[in-house]
């Protein structure tokens, strides 16, 4: 049975040791527990117990529940973690902790194109060499994305704040320092903006959802503050689906530049569809289940998915503690390397990362890269562009390893392990009925899958979190031969199985479909191994040229 969250009545208890997932009350103190009761729970968890055993329980489901009570008393902010963190370091692993210095293989000199659309569209890797140069100034650049910003962001509905004064100032203060002799690297003078669930200080940070609209934060998220100490020039903060979820923000639906009708997809949502029309040269977006993938795929662009612990997400917005990871959207494999050079990096705000090293190095020999893909997941109707790019990296002289994606348990059985998080996270907005206020309210939009989440059984979530440590080892043993494992984006489990063991993953376009839309395909590395597939993914995008392709409508 199902109570409305408005009234004071506990059908259902969670059964098992230790505190338990609940969700029955909405301020009012609940009834007297029975044995129907737990009869009822029984049904929901596949379990079975004797009547005395059911009366025996009674007590100490009171208890538990008198404790449920007094604990929300206290009220937890998004902020706040649990103090069980996840590691994904198989046994036995320890990342490569010595930094070297980054061999980017830039040009020396970029010509700079007449019209402002041609500059618009150049990755940072060429930018960052005509400001070094002085042949653009950081002011120029900067107006230059902020007027198609104006001009484009109400069609592609891809902006909730713009913020020009500050990255004016900003930028010619980029220009100072350049004139000075002063030189920060790649990434200064660069335009860029944010996933507007990362906090700024002095801004609103809507999470994309009406309960958070205006919401404040009184601080910098970790990753904007190394990106400003790197001089890049933050001009706005994009949308998102609300909390993390699709492309439908309390503003609207945001738009793939390739096609006005479709939705660009999310829940990195703004951030992508930015970067592809042109009104930034990168965004950083976020994933827990393919919220960097998907977007990149929709809307022809590059993203990249860190490893879990390689980037501090200190100051976003947390929806699963345990699964979410900040990462670069942009125009090329080479910028999401020089971009995550900056926000990479152990940060005491955020126990959940991990000291690595990220040493991407242009002079390495390609050829020396072990790689697999499996065979399995390229089979079928509408695979044609995946197909493809293994024989581009056939033609590019690189041996192919066939292999299997293989696991002892099915993945799918413990993905519940994120919606129980994101239940925790908003526990408040349940409760108290704000998620009446979200747009979306059919049955797979927040608001049910967190009144769902509720009756999970706080048993099942850690066993489910046991089963991911054996995940974790199995899909370790498939890199110990490989540096790099080719897959399609959405084949099989693969999108889910390392979101859940925290692999990195490389998402770059590999053509459109007949009617115009994006593809894409993907490379896998092993943890803490992004300049490999920085490595590889640069030479294809040096041997192709689909992420230089520029959505029609936007090439003006």
């Amino acid at each position: 049975m199902m109570p409305s969250k408005n009234k004071s009545k506990l059908g259902l208890f969670v059964l098992g040791c230790g505190l338990l997932f609940i969700g029955f009350i909405a301020g009012k103190k609940a009834g007297e527990i029975s044995p129907a009761m737990i009869s009822g729970a029984e049904t929901l968890f596949g379990l079975e117990f004797s009547p005395a055993e059911k009366d025996s329980m009674i007590q100490n489901l009171t208890n538990q529940r008198n404790s449920f009570e007094q604990m929300r008393e206290q009220k937890l902010d998004n902020a706040t973690a649990p103090a069980l963190y996840f590691n994904p370091l198989p046994h036995g692993f320890v990342p490569n902790q010595v930094q070297t210095q980054y061999v980017w293989g830039l040009p020396k000199q970029v010509e700079l194109p007449t019209k402002d659309v041609d500059i618009a569209f150049l990755p940072v890797s060429d930018l960052s060499v005509l400001i070094k140069n002085k042949k653009i100034s950081s002011e120029k650049l900067t107006r230059i994305y902020l007027d198609r910003i104006r001009n484009y962001s109400d069609t592609l509905q891809c902006l909730i704040t713009l913020l020009e004064d500050e990255a004016i100032a900003t930028a010619k203060a980029m220009d100072v320092e350049i004139a000075q002799g002063k030189y920060r690297g790649p990434l200064h003078g660069i335009p860029y903006g944010i996933k507007d669930l990362l906090a700024v200080k002095g801004t609103k940070t809507t999470w994309g959802a009406m309960p958070y609209k205006d919401q404040v934060i009184n601080e910098t998220a970790t990753i904007v503050e190394k990106l400003q100490g790197a001089g890049a020039v933050l001009v706005g903060k994009f949308t998102l689906g609300a909390l993390a979820m699709g492309d439908v923000w309390y503003g609207g639906v945001t738009k793939n530049p390739w096609n006005l009708k479709q939705g660009s997809s999310g829940s990195s949502a703004g951030s992508a569809s930015a970067v592809s029309a042109g009104l930034v040269p990168f965004a950083i977006g976020t994933e827990t289940l393919g919220s960097i993938v998907s977007p990149s795929t929709r809307n022809g662009v590059t993203g990249l998915r860190p490893t879990f612990g390689r980037v501090s997400r200190h100051g976003a917005m947390a929806l699963s503690w345990s699964m979410d990871k900040i990462g670069p959207i942009s125009r090329s494999a080479l910028d999401n390397g020089i971009v995550l050079s900056v926000i990479n990096g152990l940060d005491v705000n955020d126990k959940s990362t991990i000291a690595a090293a990220f040493n991407y190095d242009a002079s390495k020999q390609l050829k020396d890269l072990k790689i697999g893909y499996f065979p399995d997941l390229f089979d079928g109707d509408g695979m044609e562009n995946d197909r493809k790019v293994l024989d581009d990296l056939k033609n590019l002289g690189l041996t192919l390893n066939p292999l299997e994606l293989k696991t002892s348990m099915s993945p799918g059985n413990i993905r519940f392990i994120l919606v129980a998080e994101a239940a925790a996270a908003f526990d408040d907005l349940t409760r108290s009925n704000s998620d009446d206020l979200l747009v979306a309210q059919h049955k797979n939009a927040w608001p049910n899958i967190f009144r769902s989440a509720r009756f999970i059984p706080a048993v099942e979530y850690i066993q489910a979190n046991r089963h991911r440590s054996i995940l974790i080892e199995e899909i370790h043993s498939l890199f110990l031969n490989f540096d790099v494992i080719i897959s399609p984006s959405f084949g099989g489990n693969q999108l889910l199985i390392t979101n859940l063991t925290g692999h990195p993953a490389l998402c770059l376009p590999n053509g459109f479909t007949e009617n115009g839309s994006p593809t894409s395909i993907t490379f896998l590395a092993n943890l803490f191994d992004e300049e490999k597939l920085i490595m590889l993914g640069r030479a294809y995008q040096d041997y192709i040229d689909w992420q230089k392709k520029r959505p029609p409508l936007f090439d003006k």
